[in-house]
């Protein structure tokens, strides 16, 4: 399987690119800054300066020739604020749709974030409140599309070790997740056609992912 990554230095994307390439798929990421391209090497992804921000449909189109899926796994990132909310979390989002419609490949799994359903409730921070916004905006473009979709909203992330056990379904209890085993559940997605057109919500559990992944096919 050939797989873009959006994001592709992110913390999820690089979990995930050594994921797929240890079972020897081909990893491609999408970064923004050339110094990045050495921390994918070493996962085994090879990475394309690309930044979304900036980028035409037309210059994302162009690497995906041949791709067999795409994950968005791109956000603005710790301090940013509102505006980069948007131009990230929603607009680039966009773009990659848009690109992938342009060259064909129809599966994309979209990174959201738990809390993206629904209006941010009163009192929520503003830039907290904007990227819930921005997420919320790009699934619903994603579900005006004609790709096979899959959206997944991960809980509150950690660096902690993966279990290789979750909690995955339409709507679970609010709670953290590992940034590895979202990767893992993120590769069992991609491995995993039935699941498109879900949107699924996943904190860590007891459930080994396979058999989360099975119970949701």
């Amino acid at each position: 399987m050939r797989v873009v990554i959006a994001g592709g230095h992110g913390k999820i994307a690089l979990r995930l690119e050594r994921l797929l390439t240890l079972r020897g798929d081909e990893a491609i990421g999408l970064v923004r800054n050339p110094d990045h391209a050495a921390d994918l090497a070493d996962v085994g992804a090879t990475a394309v300066v690309l930044d979304l921000e900036q980028a035409s449909v037309d210059d994302v189109a162009a690497e995906l020739g041949g791709v067999d899926a795409v994950v968005f796994a791109a956000g603005a990132g710790p301090g940013s604020g509102a505006a980069r909310k948007d131009t990230v979390d929603r607009a680039a989002a966009v773009l990659l749709a848009d690109a992938a419609e342009q060259a064909g490949v129809r599966r994309y799994i979209l990174i959201s974030s738990m809390g993206a359903g629904a209006e941010p409730p009163p009192g929520t921070d503003d830039v907290f409140a904007a990227y819930l916004r921005a997420k919320r905006a790009s699934e619903e473009d994603l579900r005006g599309r004609p790709l096979d979709w899959t959206i997944l909203r991960p809980g509150r992330l950690t660096d902690d070790d993966g279990t290789g056990r979750v909690t995955l379904d339409e709507s679970v209890e609010r709670g953290a997740v590992s940034r590895e085993d979202v990767a893992a559940v993120v590769v069992a997605l991609l491995d995993t056609p039935s699941t498109t057109g879900a949107t699924l919500e996943l904190v860590g559990g007891e459930a080994p992912i396979d058999d989360a992944i099975a119970h949701l096919a």
